[in-house]
């Protein structure tokens, strides 16, 4: 399986995936400059987290408009599958291949720790190695992670069974287990087809044994299967 991990000016965990993808999973990987278009030979495209553009106007606001992801949507469209992983996750929303937004903190303030997250759906490959309900520890870095989508939304995203990681330890939202005020603790979410996932903490930096956490690395050998 081959990974296209796509390289904005300002992104910064590019070289994490790709060390997960290559380095520790031994398979194929490209990094793809924003300006390229040709996504014919990969099967995963995975959006890394950073400052795509600076975030300069809005997270993702300027990234959406680049020539790679337009072949990212076209990709997706096609039933293959793409990963985005924090400043990925608010570049996918940006983009419409996900629903809701991704906007400040509700303390205001840029949250860097290791957070407690809840799978809620184990029936998507993004997720098949995990079983439901387990807690699994990953980092978060953001300052504006915090889920919005309106009501009917949200109730879509549950129904459909979208929501695939609560923060938290319990697929119950607990307010006092939410880091930064997503609705529903929604920490990440997928599309109705579950080819598209897009999840504010990041998994790459739990996979390494060396790091002392491989949490993370469950969710690229999934798709490996």
């Amino acid at each position: 399986m081959k990974f296209g991990v796509i390289v904005f000016p300002g992104s910064n965990c590019d070289r994490d995936v790709a060390w997960v993808t290559q380095g520790l999973l031994g398979q194929p990987t490209r990094m793809i400059w924003h300006e390229d278009t040709d996504l014919s030979d990969i099967d995963v495209v995975v959006i890394p987290g950073g400052f795509s553009y600076g975030d300069y106007l809005r997270c993702g606001a300027i990234a959406r408009f680049s020539p790679i992801m337009r072949s990212t949507i076209e990709h997706a469209n096609q039933g293959k599958f793409v990963l985005g992983i924090c400043n990925g996750f608010q570049v996918l929303t940006e983009a419409g291949l996900l629903p809701g937004a991704l906007v400040r903190n509700r303390d205001l303030h840029f949250i860097c720790e290791s957070a407690p997250l809840t799978v809620i759906n184990s029936n998507i490959p993004w997720t098949s190695e995990y079983q439901v309900g387990e807690v699994i520890n990953l980092p978060i870095a953001h300052g504006e992670g915090c889920y919005y989508a309106d009501e009917k939304t949200l109730e879509e995203l549950e129904t459909n069974h979208q929501v695939l990681f609560r923060y938290g330890t319990d697929k119950t939202p607990k307010p006092e287990e939410n880091p930064n005020g997503s609705l529903n603790n929604i920490a990440g979410i997928c599309n109705p087809q579950g080819n598209v996932l897009g999840m504010m903490p990041h998994p790459e930096r739990a996979s390494d044994p060396m790091l002392g956490n491989t949490d993370g690395i469950k969710l690229f050998k999934t798709l490996l299967r």
